[in-house]
């Protein structure tokens, strides 16, 4: 029987990445996102959710539950990024972040247990490296991202027992719609998006920035049981040597 991997915030840059990797690997994939129209390749199954709603994610794994019956891997990639100053934002704002990167980990992860129980299946938060190195302005996302790692470590050793391996991809700037979007809102006046991009890549040791799917096959790699069967507990930083 094939693999089933449940990807989630799948119409951005890395989650749509990850899709076509888990995809093109064979695995049967299901691609998750709030967006209501998004296009994937043909034979990879789309399911519009919002997966920070917990009667959402209730219907999602319903469906899982009634029309495939299995899931090996959790790929919990779905984030929001707010840049602004702490003393600007709001409530609200500060909650829509927790939400969509932290409590949709707890929801589908809560939802997907007994399916990753019975496959012995794996769970794979896509974190990121504010969680160990940041910057002005981005105080949420990455409070967002460090509660991410530690909820990473907790679940790999409650899980455990049951056999679900959980680690962390922590990436570093990536060409995607986000890492551009927030270039944009930067309050570092005079310079272009490229010209941001070309002084992101100088920090990396590697002189360049990383592509989406470069991500993906992280994601792949830890979520596959047979190439990752000693891995858990562990956050991966794949930022091109950038910290």
């Amino acid at each position: 029987m094939k693999r089933v991997a449940l990807i989630t915030g799948a119409a951005g840059g890395i989650g749509r990445a990850t899709a076509d990797v888990f995809h093109n690997a064979g695995w049967t994939t299901v691609a998750v996102d709030r967006q209501a129209e998004c296009s994937f390749v043909e034979g990879l199954a789309f399911r519009q959710a919002d997966v920070s709603d917990p009667d959402q994610v209730e219907r999602l794994f319903g469906w899982l539950t009634h029309e495939i019956g299995r899931l090996d891997a959790l790929v919990n990639n779905a984030a929001i990024q707010i840049c602004k100053p702490l003393p600007e934002m709001s409530v609200g704002e500060w909650d829509e972040v927790m939400a969509s990167n932290l409590r949709s980990i707890f929801l589908t992860t809560r939802a997907g247990y007994p399916l990753l129980k019975a496959a012995r299946g794996a769970i794979v938060n896509v974190s990121s490296v504010h969680a160990v190195a940041t910057s002005t302005d981005i105080a949420a996302y990455a409070a967002s991202k460090g509660a991410s790692m530690a909820l990473t470590r907790a679940l790999a050793l409650e899980f455990a027992r049951d056999g679900i391996r959980v680690n962390a991809v922590l990436p570093g700037a990536v060409d995607t719609p986000m890492l551009r979007s927030g270039l944009s809102r930067s309050h570092v006046t005079g310079d272009s998006i490229e010209q941001r991009m070309a002084d992101l890549a100088r920090r990396t040791v590697m002189g360049r920035i990383g592509e989406p799917e470069e991500i993906g096959r992280a994601i792949l790699w830890l979520a596959d049981t047979q190439q990752a069967s000693f891995v858990t507990g562990q956050s991966i930083i794949v930022d091109g040597g950038a910290t």
